[in-house]
């Protein structure tokens, strides 16, 4: 399926991972030429249309962005079947990688992508994946996470050789203080170029719209720090990956 505005076209992408085939939604701004590339991971329920259009903004910044999948075309509705999908992963380094690097060669391959420009941002269960990429050393230009404080096996985060930027909310339950902690640690003291912010009064998923179905507690919309981590995350982007020519980059889009 191809879609196109006047500034961006996407398509459907299907490729191999995990015993399954993924759906990814692949984002391309207007031009011919190659672009710096944004690879984005969604959270443990899936891709839904909410990340695609987080590709879709960053493909009118001028990025090739590719929304990537994680559960075989599947969107979880409910929390508990969700969770039994998601944590054998956030167990499995090696599963996470290899879902990640599935998706990153689709984006590799694109013809608009230039390789040597490619940054990773993250939420939840995405953001996780994109952490062990770097972990395994694939050459980022920059990692950001939302809600994905996750710590890899020791001495893997000198691996990392790009900033990391996360964020994460203040009332978030399941990325509770103590993971704050380890993840500042594992950071520092591998020598990572880290930032950290945390939201006042954010709730986990804070950044995503509210849903029509059950969620589990502690999860919640904040919508001022949604648009703020919107913006935190165009910020890490213009800092280590930036448009070439500044005339041609489009007003970010509001998200």
């Amino acid at each position: 399926m191809t879609a196109t505005t006047t500034a961006v076209t996407t398509r459907t992408v299907e490729y191999p991972a995990d015993g399954l085939t993924m759906v990814g939604h692949l984002a391309l701004p207007a031009g011919t030429g190659r672009r710096p590339a944004v690879l984005v991971g969604p959270e443990g329920t899936g891709l839904n249309d909410f990340q695609r259009r987080r590709a879709d903004a960053l493909a009118e910044l001028g990025y090739v962005a590719l929304a990537f999948d994680i559960h075989g075309g599947r969107w979880f509705t409910d929390p508990e079947e969700m969770m039994a999908r998601a944590m054998p992963l956030l167990a499995d380094p090696e599963r996470l990688r290899d879902i990640g690097r599935a998706a990153l060669d689709v984006l590799r391959a694109e013809a608009r992508t230039d390789p040597d420009r490619i940054a990773a941002i993250g939420y939840g269960t995405g953001g996780a994946i994109l952490l062990e990429l770097g972990r395994a050393g694939v050459e980022f230009r920059a990692i950001g996470t939302v809600n994905a404080l996750t710590t890899g096996r020791p001495g893997e985060a000198a691996r990392i050789r790009c900033p990391v930027w996360a964020g994460v909310g203040s009332e978030d339950p399941i990325m509770a203080p103590a993971q704050r902690e380890a993840f500042a640690a594992e950071m520092q003291s591998a020598g990572v170029d880290w930032r950290l912010t945390v939201y006042g009064g954010a709730l986990h998923a804070f950044h995503h719209p509210p849903v029509d179905q059950a969620v589990r507690p502690g999860v919640g919309h904040h919508p001022q720090h949604a648009q703020r981590a919107w913006n935190d995350v165009v910020a890490l982007l213009n800092e280590c990956v930036p448009i070439d020519d500044p005339a041609d980059e489009p007003s970010p889009p509001t998200r």
